[in-house]
């Protein structure tokens, strides 16, 4: 096993007027670190395609993770969903990635657009073997993975974005290799190039989409470790042992809260700065600590970063908000959202005293439910979290 890992994010938009998406994205991990991602694209839209989409991915992950063979999965889907009377054709087109112990990749594709691989920065035509399962074209791919890699896998509404209106003839396969290829050397995240596309796709639909539209990004990435301290350790003579344990880990650190930060500098020996300007009214300022990453205040901030996160997962709507924002919640945000990989939780069960006057509403629990409820995302997010509680 090397010392890469999988960043996965995609999104969805509905065909214009329909209340479910005809799309499906299935993610499943294996025990050995492995990854099947499918990406299925149900006949027609509404909820007829939202149910064959759905049992498709569903299906064909569960089959690929038992170790059946492509030719079982295939045969099994055209055997389990129903046949349309209209067009005659029995289920839903697929694109199948499975990342192998992050060392290799397997591409198989039925009928959807060709999954895009970018590597060094531009379009990789990368090998396909084409193969014959009853009456199904399949291409199927068996790629050595490299470190920035970016597999970019999609429906067909797509390229359909822009038919008869930007685009005569939709938007070209090496349209959007190209609209990608600006963005390589970023270095965002997977689920923020996939809004990005999938925002461009719905401009060129002119917001009323004429097709359920998704994308799925997939980067090849290093580990990159983080370690958050939040909150002092219920026995104050846990202190040193702390700071000690949260210090000596790879990494940048994030040190959350005002008590926290001062027991902090007095370990290190150092002197606490406090920042005045406040980016966000409703973010209290951060703080400068030689030796330390970031410095911010505690529960207020985390609930905002546990906000992001929530929204992060799902429509990805506030990212234009705290990718650029410098208060204390958009920065942990960048951290913990798009640098991270593995991150370490640190903390403190002291009850702090100012969260005891009853008119402000946070208490002992909230804070714990904080950090519950942030990991749960951020292992959502594909992170590998470790809470270490004092």
């Amino acid at each position: 096993m090397n010392n890469l890992c999988v960043d996965i994010g995609y999104r969805s938009i509905n065909h214009f007027g329909e209340e479910l998406c005809g799309d499906h994205v299935d993610v499943v991990e294996q025990e050995n670190g492995s990854n099947v991602i499918v990406l299925a694209d149900g006949l027609g839209s509404g909820v007829k395609a939202s149910i064959l989409s759905t049992l498709t991915s569903k299906i064909i992950s569960t089959m690929m993770v038992a170790g059946l063979s492509v030719e079982d999965c295939v045969e099994t889907i055209a055997a389990t969903l129903p046949v349309c009377s209209v067009r005659g054709v029995a289920y839903s087109t697929f694109t199948i990635l499975r990342i192998i112990e992050n060392e290799y990749a397997e591409i198989i594709q039925y009928d959807n657009p060709l999954a895009i691989v970018l590597r060094d920065g531009a379009n990789w035509d990368y090998p396909k073997t084409e193969m014959t399962i009853g009456d199904k074209k399949i291409y199927r791919s068996h790629i050595h993975l490299k470190e920035n890699d970016v597999f970019v896998l999609m429906s067909d509404g797509c390229p359909h974005a822009g038919v008869g209106m930007a685009y005569n003839f939709g938007w070209q396969r090496k349209d959007i290799i190209s609209f990608l290829e600006t963005f390589y050397d970023v270095g965002f995240t997977a689920k923020t190039l996939s809004t990005i596309l999938l925002e461009e796709c719905d401009r060129l639909y002119d917001h009323k989409p004429g097709d359920d539209a998704t994308v799925c990004t997939i980067r090849i990435r290093k580990r990159e470790p983080m370690n958050l301290l939040f909150g002092p350790p219920s026995n104050p003579d846990d202190c040193d042992k702390m700071m000690s344990l949260f210090f000596s880990k790879e990494g940048k650190h994030i040190i959350c809260g005002g008590t926290t930060s001062s027991i902090a500098a007095k370990y290190l020996g150092k002197t606490l700065k406090p920042k005045l300007e406040f980016d966000d009214p409703e973010i209290p300022p951060i703080a400068e600590l030689e030796g330390v990453d970031l410095v911010t205040e505690g529960v207020i901030t985390v609930n905002r970063v546990l906000t992001y996160a929530k929204d992060y997962l799902g429509e990805n709507r506030c990212y234009n908000h705290w990718s650029v924002k410098r208060d204390g919640a958009s920065l942990i945000s960048r951290l913990l959202f798009e640098e991270a990989t593995d991150i370490n939780f640190f903390v403190g069960r002291a009850i702090n005293p100012a969260h005891q006057n009853p008119d402000l509403p946070i208490t002992f629990s909230i804070k714990m439910q904080l950090v519950t409820e942030l990991s749960e995302c951020l292992k959502k997010m594909g992170k590998r979290i470790k809470v270490s509680y004092f």
